[in-house]
């Protein structure tokens, strides 16, 4: 299966919205903590902590809607790319005050950017989401949210090349997933995606050794280590998923600071970079 270099159909998809509502409640931000303890029970007024803002507006997808990876089929908001496999590749968000619980906020959905690519494990597919998180149509978050597209993996695929972590180490701390762990965040996120729960789907279709560790989650892990290890507001975070990380074994986050900002990323339990983030504060 491949995707054309010059295809007018991905193409229009540029430009499309979408429109979602939700009142941040703070039960899900509470049962989160069973994952992810911030110290304090949120109550309305409490500022929603950054990247928790995926806890909502999910869309009710009808089950016959849905693809063989438990996603909504492609060719509604998101453009129809042929490839089958989809992965979180990362993202970037500006925050310019609090999303609070309690808010009524409307989630405005773009699709920025559609490019079909061709990298050494074959054809891909970037497609580039950015979502507005308004109040009273106030912008306070902005969030933009990359997904690639591709094949289906083969016994002849090259591998992906490791890449060493940084090597300024100043925090670290061990995450100890579990397939609980998994459950409850595809649960709290409505995230049907099978490679987090079906171990058989994850290791016989989409060629993973064992269930996938979400890639939001570990971005949410990496930005409250950050908040927590800083001073100040949070303004800006990004972060790119490099390799996957698995429910079977521990694995380590580390933070490294920098001229204005402050670096961290997590590592597969081999050493090599699973997903690197960077933060910056005011």
């Amino acid at each position: 299966m491949s995707v054309s270099e010059e295809s007018p159909a991905l193409e229009d998809w540029i430009g499309r919205t979408e429109v979602h509502r939700d009142t941040l409640d703070a039960r899900p931000a509470n049962l989160m903590q069973s994952l992810l303890p911030v110290g304090v029970e949120l109550a309305p007024g409490d500022a929603l902590p950054p990247l928790w803002n995926w806890l909502y507006f999910h869309a009710p997808s009808p089950l016959d809607a849905l693809g063989r990876d438990g996603h909504p089929k492609k060719g509604g908001f998101l453009p129809p790319v042929e490839l089958p496999r989809r992965m979180w590749a990362g993202g970037r968000f500006e925050f310019a005050g609090d999303l609070r619980i309690g808010d009524d906020i409307v989630k405005k959905s773009k699709i920025l950017k559609v490019a079909p690519k061709t990298g050494r494990t074959g054809p891909l597919c970037f497609v580039t989401v950015e979502h507005r998180y308004t109040r009273s149509d106030q912008t306070i978050w902005r969030e933009e949210h990359d997904i690639v597209y591709r094949e289906d993996p083969s016994s002849d695929q090259p591998k992906a090349k490791p890449v060493a972590p940084p090597e300024t180490i100043t925090d670290r701390e061990t995450i100890n997933p579990s397939i609980v762990m998994l459950f409850r965040y595809s649960a709290l996120t409505f995230n049907g995606h099978r490679i987090h729960y079906d171990r058989e789907y994850a290791r016989n279709v989409e060629g993973y050794p064992d269930l996938v560790f979400h890639g939001p989650l570990t971005a949410t892990f990496l930005a409250e280590f950050t908040k927590r290890k800083s001073a100040g507001r949070m303004a800006t975070f990004s972060y790119r998923a490099m390799s996957p990380l698995f429910d079977t074994r521990p694995f380590n986050i580390f933070l490294g600071r920098g001229d204005g900002h402050t670096t961290a990323w997590a590592c597969t339990p081999e050493g090599h970079l699973a997903m690197q983030a960077e933060a910056t504060f005011r």
